[in-house]
């Protein structure tokens, strides 16, 4: 392998810091220099498009196609993402076989006028770009005004403070990596706003078959996290998952029992359908297929019909 590892990422603030994690790992668990790695931000299309939701653009797929595509011809050796951005189906010849310990999967709030999301007066906004966000925000708070909030952390809490809206939600994990907690008002409740597939996990994409990279990100692979990605992933999979469609997903490990609570939600939040699948962690993403199959079945095709 050649002297340098070059790690692919998107450029914003977030992005840089988890792949400054994962060099970080690299560096402990092999006792090397920061000069031995070369973190290469790359811009994506998803990045560039701010005027529309990504769903109306083209799904989770404008986040990495730059960087796979980078990855694939040579010019980076691993790609680090927010495993929840990651589609379900990657390019041939790349893998997704890498996770860090999962930071705090819940979603946060962060209010303005209320602390908590239950406690803004009717018709305030709350600002989001997430479809299922979106969706459990109208169930939860039908009286609410939903605006749109696309960019990285920093501008939606610019937004926030210019006013755009009341109250915005982001994921907590991203917010510690950042060292942004401070702002985080509520945290919300996982029974009550379940967290999208893969949300706080640090995944790393690489090049099947390149056996020194293999061999580098098996000493910072977190097993639990990946057993519970998988089972995630494999509900997402099954249902179709993409930005057009809000879905809801988290697995925990506890030894080699697993977990995992499902959500299907229509777009209005006005329609929902759960499901709640224990099992052998080394089952993983068998659990979560049969999940996805039995809450399709529990919601019907007409459920699908109406907004996928």
């Amino acid at each position: 392998m050649q002297t340098t590892l070059k790690i692919g990422t998107r450029g914003s603030p977030l992005a840089l810091a988890q792949a400054h994690e994962t060099r970080a790992r690299l560096m402990k668990a092999h006792g090397l220099s920061e000069q031995s790695f070369e973190v290469v931000p790359i811009s994506t299309s998803g990045d560039r498009i701010q005027d529309r939701p990504l769903s109306e653009a083209g799904g989770k797929g404008l986040f990495t196609k730059e960087i796979e595509e980078a990855l694939l011809d040579g010019r980076i050796d691993i790609a680090v993402h927010s495993s929840k951005d990651m589609p379900t189906v990657l390019p041939d010849g790349l893998e997704l076989a890498t996770f860090l310990p999962r930071e705090d999967a819940r979603d946060a709030f962060i209010g303005k006028t209320a602390k908590r999301i239950a406690d803004l007066p009717h018709g305030a906004r709350v600002g989001s770009s997430s479809l299922r966000r979106q969706a459990l925000i109208r169930r939860w708070r039908p009286d609410v005004e939903v605006v749109m909030f696309r960019g990285n952390v920093q501008t939606r809490l610019r937004k926030l403070d210019e006013g755009v809206a009341e109250g915005t939600i982001l994921a907590c994990a991203g917010l510690r990596r950042l060292g942004l907690e401070s702002v985080i008002t509520d945290l919300m409740p996982l029974d009550v706003f379940p967290p999208a597939p893969g949300q706080g996990a640090i995944g790393i994409e690489s090049r099947i078959g390149d056996r020194e990279v293999e061999k580098m990100l098996a000493a910072i692979h977190d097993a639990p996290t990946g057993q519970a990605l998988a089972c995630e992933r494999a509900f997402l999979a099954a249902l179709d998952g993409s930005c057009r469609t809000p879905i809801a997903g988290h697995a925990t490990i506890s030894g080699e029992k697993l977990s995992f609570a499902g959500l299907i939600i229509s777009p209005d939040g006005t329609e929902s359908h759960e499901i709640k699948l224990d099992g052998r962690a080394d089952e993983a993403a068998a659990i979560g297929a049969e999940a996805a199959r039995a809450v399709r079945a529990k919601a019907g095709a007409k459920f699908f019909d109406g907004w996928a």
